[in-house]
């Protein structure tokens, strides 16, 4: 059901058999805390449980500590991670009880330095905090982004995280490209942080999508199950034509129909990188305003020119278990202005 208020959509709510707690309070966070996350050695010790029994050890490390995959890898090749004491492959496969140990050390470049950004705050406690990210700004520093991005506002906002991730993305569970927009949960708890985890892992969360895309759509709803991987031909884009590409499904139910785009609801099962933009540039119907998949930045209708400045993408709602309540809990972050006015544009040509 469509939310609206002065033609604009606030929100697409989903009506469940359970009730789910909506949240939609926005406020400006305010608390200023410096954090120091300079030169340190991290010891990290890890004992295997039955149900991580069986896993490969790169992916069981980097799961559980929240680091990069191909960091831990370099741990392995390097011989500063050792199972039992005894220094294994990438591939090794976990058994219950193994201690896994490493450690690493943090160079002063890697800080995540305090900055008075504002950030849109949908919900926070001492287990977590929900934002909306806007457009244009990165979840945390990288090649390319040291400064401006989400966790800098983030550390400068609060005053505890979660220590996995640290020191450029403590608490950080799941992404949104730079050019999305919309629902972002940090854990403030190393035991929240593990508890959301699971939810995404076992695929209990619900997260669901706006997106405009280019072309009408024939179906009110669809499935799109295809493999995501990287692509074969340029390894900074992501693609269905690769021959190691994991499960991606993708649910769509179509809004509203203009003379040359769709308005659609997406609700995805996997978060593979990229994956609505690649599900829907694979079958024809590219998200407008993407540069990379589709290239649908315009839209010329009779006189006018529709320029889409970004892609049209907004992560509209998350639901997971609250990790202190245990209660199923929604966020809602309300579609941005600059996808409300291209909606309002593509109308004028239904008129």
């Amino acid at each position: 059901m469509l939310n609206l208020l002065d033609g604009k959509i606030l929100a697409v709510t989903i009506k469940q058999n359970s009730t789910p707690i909506k949240v939609q309070k926005h406020i400006v966070c305010q608390v200023r805390i410096k954090v120091n996350t300079g030169n340190y050695m991290k010891n990290y010790v890890y004992t295997v449980s039955s149900e991580d029994a069986g896993k490969r050890l790169d992916t069981y490390v980097s799961g559980i500590s929240g680091l990069p995959r191909s960091g831990i890898q370099t741990l392995i090749k390097d011989k500063e991670l050792t199972v039992n004491d005894k220094v294994e492959k990438s591939s090794h496969k976990v058994k219950q009880d193994d201690i896994v140990q490493f450690s690493v050390r943090y160079k002063p470049v890697e800080t995540l330095d305090p900055e008075d950004i504002p950030i849109d705050v949908i919900w926070q406690d001492n287990q977590i905090l929900v934002v909306n990210k806007p457009a244009g700004m990165v979840i945390y520093p990288a090649p390319g982004n040291y400064s401006g991005t989400l966790m800098n506002a983030v550390v400068n906002a609060c005053d505890s995280l979660s220590s996995i991730g640290a020191p450029l993305r403590p608490g950080v569970i799941h992404r949104l490209d730079k050019d999305t927009s919309g629902v972002i949960v940090i854990a403030r708890t190393d035991e929240a942080y593990h508890y959301i985890i699971d939810q995404f892992k076992t695929r209990q969360t619900e997260k669901h999508y706006i997106a405009l895309v280019h072309g009408r759509l024939k179906k009110d709803r669809d499935v799109i199950n295809k493999n995501v991987g990287r692509s074969l031909s340029d390894r900074k884009k992501m693609s269905v034509k690769t021959g190691f590409g994991k499960e991606a499904i993708s649910e769509y139910e179509v809004l509203q129909r203009f003379s040359t785009a769709t308005l659609v609801r997406v609700k995805i099962i996997t978060g593979r990188t990229h994956q609505i933009r690649v599900h829907f540039a694979s079958i024809g119907f590219p998200i407008l305003g993407d540069s990379t998949y589709g290239q649908k930045t315009s839209i010329r209708l009779g006189s006018r020119t529709i320029v889409f400045r970004r892609q049209m993408l907004h992560a509209n709602s998350l639901k997971l278990r609250h990790p202190e309540t245990k209660e199923i809990t929604e966020f809602i972050a309300p579609i941005p202005d600059d996808i409300n006015k291209a909606i309002q544009d593509l109308s004028i040509d239904e008129t």
